[in-house]
């Protein structure tokens, strides 16, 4: 009987792990912490945008990084002032360490002093991305 309670224990707790982290998945938000960290233009090797640079953390082999590189392209190119860098995770094992990346895609999203602002760990979804840099630049991010 011991067995049955440990096991049903377990597949609960698996089940609410599951069901958190997809409905944590792809969600840009703001972490305690991440807004002292600051990057510059030299360690991210590529210009900082000018209201606010996405900065995408992928791996040769992770398919939800292209669907993000393509969102994060198409996104920066419809907000003015907005940049996108993609950094190889495993090239640059020193970012990764120093910001906590856990898996592939991480996007932080900076304020035009580097500053992060948000985060998403997953494939982000487009009006999360929006909403994120109306905060990164004060402003509504929803090209008319």
């Amino acid at each position: 009987m011991t067995g049955l309670v440990v096991c049903v224990a377990v597949l609960v707790l698996a089940s609410v792990f599951g069901l958190v982290r997809a409905a944590r998945n792809g969600r840009v938000r703001e972490r305690a912490g991440d807004g002292e960290v600051c990057l510059s233009a030299e360690e991210l090797e590529a210009e900082l945008g000018e209201r606010v640079t996405l900065v995408q953390f992928s791996t040769a082999f992770c398919s939800p990084c292209r669907a993000t590189r393509r969102l994060l392209t198409e996104v920066a190119g419809t907000v003015p002032g907005a940049a996108h860098v993609e950094i190889d995770a495993e090239a640059r094992l020193d970012l990764v360490k120093r910001l906590d990346i856990l898996r592939t895609p991480t996007v932080l999203v900076l304020d035009p002093h580097g500053r992060v602002v948000g985060r998403a760990s997953g494939q982000p979804r487009r009006a999360d991305v929006m909403e994120a840099i109306g905060k990164a630049t004060g402003v509504s991010a929803n090209p008319s």
